[in-house]
């Protein structure tokens, strides 16, 4: 049964059924959605984010986070990874979405929702492809005042990194296929930006029983010489359950 508003009325729930959503979503409020991604990088014991040259007057030489209003045609994923490789050159990134940014304030021009996307890089291995509005890495702990809220937005997904790399063996990709204890602790200290405990952080990653003795012990180095060593990631795989979180 229609209604006096054009509406279909099911006699039995009493619920009124729109019957042209298109119309339905014409008359919702339009406004903008963004992706930024926030590309971190660790290279000589030190982590890095990837920025760019703001190109907003209003933010003339501060450092902007890689973004994009997203496509009709687009998913988020898709905008992301498009962002990236427009801006960078870069295509084999793996990217996760971390949280969506909704100030109301949070853009001069007007509304603009936006959603963070991070990713963890051995920098060595990920070259720049594209060097425009003079993208280069900068040292996390050297940031201060960005444009928009991209400083909010690189805190939050340098949170959740930290978060990820005590509950995932996620930083191990970013060493040498055989690394030091010192270098396996150097890594972990520089995301987690915290000083520890030597004896206790060893202990921990060998009550996990994934590390592999290679016989092998570091050349060339200013300090005694270290053992060297691998992830299994076979066996992690296998028996992921072992992995608990790392808290410091």
């Amino acid at each position: 049964m229609n209604n006096n508003n054009g509406q279909i009325v099911d006699r039995d729930k009493r619920v009124s059924l729109i019957k042209d959503p298109k119309k339905l979503v014409d008359s919702y409020q339009k406004f903008p959605i963004t992706v930024d991604c926030v590309i971190f990088g660790f290279q000589e014991n030190e982590l890095k984010v990837l920025l760019i040259r703001s190109d907003l007057t209003e933010y003339k030489n501060k450092w902007s986070l890689l973004g994009d209003v997203i496509k009709p045609n687009e998913e988020l994923d898709d905008a992301a990874n498009r962002v990236l490789f427009e801006r960078t050159g870069m295509t084999d990134v793996f990217l996760e979405q971390v949280r969506t940014f909704s100030n109301l304030t949070r853009h001069p021009g007007g509304r603009v929702i936006t959603v963070a996307y991070a990713s963890l890089l051995d920098i060595r291995h990920h070259h720049l492809k594209i060097t425009d509005n003079e993208l280069h890495w900068h040292p996390l702990n050297s940031l201060k005042e960005m444009a928009f809220d991209h400083k909010q937005i690189v805190d939050t997904c340098h949170k959740w990194l930290q978060k990820m790399i005590q509950e995932h063996p996620l930083g191990l990709n970013l060493l040498p296929d055989k690394f030091s204890l010192r270098e396996l602790q150097n890594l972990y200290e520089a995301i987690l930006v915290i000083k520890l405990d030597r004896r206790n952080f060893r202990k921990k990653f060998f009550s996990m029983d994934f590390l592999i003795d290679t016989a092998a012990m570091e050349e060339n180095v200013p300090h005694r010489p270290g053992k060297l060593y691998k992830f299994n990631f076979r066996k992690y795989e296998r028996n992921k359950k072992q992995w608990f979180t790392i808290d410091f």
